[in-house]
């Protein structure tokens, strides 16, 4: 560890809440009797269904087709045989072709355990194995990895930045991946490697996970790699991948630019193991590490579950709720969505999911005091007051102008707002009747 960096702009320190889960190992999840496995898993196009009611489906065989260049394949988790094919709702509010899959007790031998030769594959080798294993960004955005990856003519790339943050409350599932499957980690940052051939490698880990930067350093000096890990001062929303870049290479990119843009790209730690197993083992994308926490929950745990999972299944593993759990929330508080039903099941960008009690509810909105908070804290430079007074005025032009489009809805206004305004909401909202004006 050479250096201890962060971004410079905006951002707040909410109470992270980590302490619940950050030191239960991972576990597997019994397998639940069904799964939801939507069709919808990804940024971009739904896959096509391959797969009709009464249809016997087989652990890892494909059973959603990417639609288009920017969507995924869907695999099933599971051997079973195909229930129902119903439309269901997820956590982002999203309707969505679902499979149910009454899942066999007995599964038979795991078909992922042959290590292939892979080595020598080439870059577009490697690109188009990530693809037909449906692999996507597990940091939350669930954009397609094989599109990420694929370097536009006449760019290259600087810095492959290897996201270990998790600054968003109550997750630990990269945190306790990166102590317990860092080997996998490390072999899926050098295959991407290969894919876009960096000048250099970087981990970013927030100083609340030391132990992880030191495992993680153990790990790279022993198989002799180049990589660096920055130790980032702990601060919300380093994840989000443009103060991720300003934190761990000091170059910031331009409003409306990609990554890209400025010789940079970046991957979240469990989308590197995702690639490790599909790359080494040809194993598709069908489970993932989910992080069941919240004070509302009565034995917090990491999970090893399969992509599907109803909320039901993982809560009944974690102890069950308490009697004063009020809120579900895919994902963290910060930036998670909150959701009402217990079937609704996971998909790949389900890095947790944080269950709320009553002292943890906001308290009722006021009137906007301008008191200039929100714009002191926003990480993008934005005026969040002004925006959301234009939208709540209908002036959705106004709000496009003064940079709507460049909100990362991090939370960072709405948490320091003092008048508990739903600004995050409102710029959602702005922004989906603002492309509509267009």
């Amino acid at each position: 560890m050479s250096r201890i960096s962060t971004f410079g702009r905006g951002g707040v320190h909410p109470q992270d809440g980590k302490s619940l889960s950050k030191d239960k190992a991972i576990e597997y999840l019994p397998l639940p009797g069904e799964l939801y496995l939507s069709m919808s898993q990804h940024l971009g196009a739904p896959a096509t269904p391959l797969k009709k009611k009464g249809d016997r489906v087989e652990r890892g065989e494909l059973v959603g087709e990417a639609s288009s260049f920017i969507s995924a394949n869907v695999h099933s988790p599971v051997s079973g045989v195909v229930s129902d094919v119903r439309q269901i709702r997820l956590a982002t509010g999203q309707n969505a072709t679902c499979l149910v899959i009454k899942v066999d007790e007995d599964q038979g031998e795991d078909p992922f355990k042959k290590e292939y030769p892979y080595k020598d594959m080439t870059g577009e080798e490697i690109l188009a194995l990530i693809k037909d294993m449906g692999v996507v960004g597990m940091g939350g955005a669930t954009f397609p990895t094989s599109v990420k990856l694929q370097i536009p003519t006449g760019k290259k790339v600087d810095n492959l930045i290897i996201n270990g943050v998790e600054c968003e409350p109550y997750i630990t599932s990269d945190y306790r991946s990166m102590l317990e499957r860092a080997d996998g980690i490390l072999e899926g940052i050098m295959i991407l490697a290969k894919t876009v051939n960096p000048e250099k490698i970087s981990i970013g880990v927030e100083m609340n996970k030391m132990d992880a930067v030191a495992h993680l350093e153990k790990k790279i000096s022993e198989k002799g790699y180049p990589i660096e890990v920055v130790a980032l001062k702990m601060k919300y929303p380093q994840g989000d991948e443009k103060q991720l870049i300003k934190a761990v290479a000091n170059r910031e990119v331009p409003s409306g630019k990609l990554p890209i843009d400025i010789g940079a790209v970046v991957a979240n730690i469990s989308t590197c193991y995702a690639v490790y197993e599909a790359v080494v083992f040809h194993k598709p994308l069908i489970e993932r590490v989910v992080t069941v926490s919240g004070d509302g929950i009565n034995d917090p745990k990491n999970i090893i579950a399969p992509i599907g999972t109803k909320s039901s299944d993982l809560f009944a593993f974690s102890g069950g709720l308490k009697d004063t759990a009020v809120k579900m929330i895919a994902g963290g508080p910060m930036m998670g969505f909150a959701y009402s039903s217990e079937d609704t099941p996971t998909v790949k960008g389900t890095g947790g999911i944080t269950v709320l009690t009553f002292q943890d509810e906001l308290l009722s909105a006021f009137p906007c005091v301008s008191c200039g908070k929100c714009v002191e804290h926003c990480p993008m430079g934005l005026q969040p007051n002004k925006m959301f007074r234009n939208i709540k005025w209908g002036n959705y032009e106004e709000a496009m102008a003064l940079g709507l489009m460049d909100c990362k809805e991090c939370g960072c206004c709405a948490y320091s707002c003092p008048s508990h305004l739903p600004l995050v909401q409102g710029f959602k909202m702005g922004k989906k009747l603002g492309r509509k004006k267009k």
